[in-house]
């Protein structure tokens, strides 16, 4: 991933934690030494962004020797190494937090997500993430829901219409609201409205909207709601989402289900770096 925001993601999470000098290791480790470490999984994870680990080591020295043992994916557990590292000591003493900090928050979005994930399989209903991510952090967040073998709903405000309560609330209807946003975006631009009721559900099925967010509905009108619409758009539910609630949410016939604890609701994982 070699984006321009992962770039200056990278370098600003350097700066902060850097600043002017590592006081530290500037007084304590002769800048000519060579040293070794090794980047351990300390409980079990679904690893993501080794290779952000990897950057931010280049960023401060282009000549560290980073060898990944894992991909991204692949999983490892307590004790398991998964990256070799080599190079200027004081640069991977100063690199060590920072790479950490990406990795073990990136792991621990993707092992969160492989744990729903573990719950639908067999089954066709896609799972997503939401908007609900770390300010700043969206793209890599999104990047680890979809290591962890989940999908990403729209990155952002800009690729994709969805018309919220708010929205309705604020200018006055639901199909007030299609017709009006039909005329001002492309042909080719997907529609999405999310409603709370099975009334508000029927009129966005009237008014031909690609895709209905059913937010906050019980399991029967969940039902109900896909009995009626009847493939004739695509079913998402939302609102509330648990992995106990996930097998049965998955039984009712919809398309999609969308959580915004797959990433607002991950803790990062323990990863540890050792010189050797």
């Amino acid at each position: 991933m070699q984006t321009h925001t992962v770039k200056t993601l990278i370098q600003t999470a350097l700066n902060e934690d850097i600043g002017s000098g590592d006081i530290t290791t500037d007084n304590l480790i002769d800048p000519n030494l060579t040293g070794s470490s090794v980047l351990m999984a300390k409980e079990p994870l679904v690893l993501a962004g080794i290779d952000i680990a990897r950057q931010v080591f280049h960023t401060l020295d282009d000549t560290i020797e980073f060898k990944a043992l894992l991909a991204d994916g692949e999983t490892a557990d307590i004790g398991d190494p998964l990256a070799q590292i080599q190079g200027n000591l004081a640069t991977l003493l100063k690199g060590e937090r920072t790479a950490l900090n990406f990795l073990q928050r990136l792991s621990g979005i993707a092992t969160n997500v492989a744990a729903y994930v573990g719950l639908l399989e067999g089954k066709s209903v896609r799972l997503v993430d939401t908007r609900k991510t770390t300010p700043g952090w969206r793209v890599l967040e999104k990047y680890a829901v979809r290591v962890g073998g989940a999908r990403n709903h729209r990155m952002g405000l800009y690729d994709g219409v969805l018309i919220k309560d708010n929205h309705i609330a604020a200018f006055g209807g639901v199909t007030e609201s299609i017709w009006h946003i039909r005329k001002h975006v492309s042909h080719l631009v997907k529609i999405e409205v999310e409603v709370s009721t099975l009334a508000e559900a029927k009129e966005a099925l009237q008014a031909g909207v690609d895709v209905i967010m059913l937010d906050n509905m019980s399991l029967e009108n969940i039902k109900t709601a896909v009995a009626m619409i009847q493939k004739a758009a695509l079913v998402e539910v939302s609102g509330n989402v648990t992995q106990a609630k996930l097998p049965d949410l998955a039984k009712t016939g919809v398309d999609i289900i969308s959580i915004g604890a797959l990433t607002h609701g991950a803790r990062s994982v323990d990863i540890s770096m050792k010189i050797t």
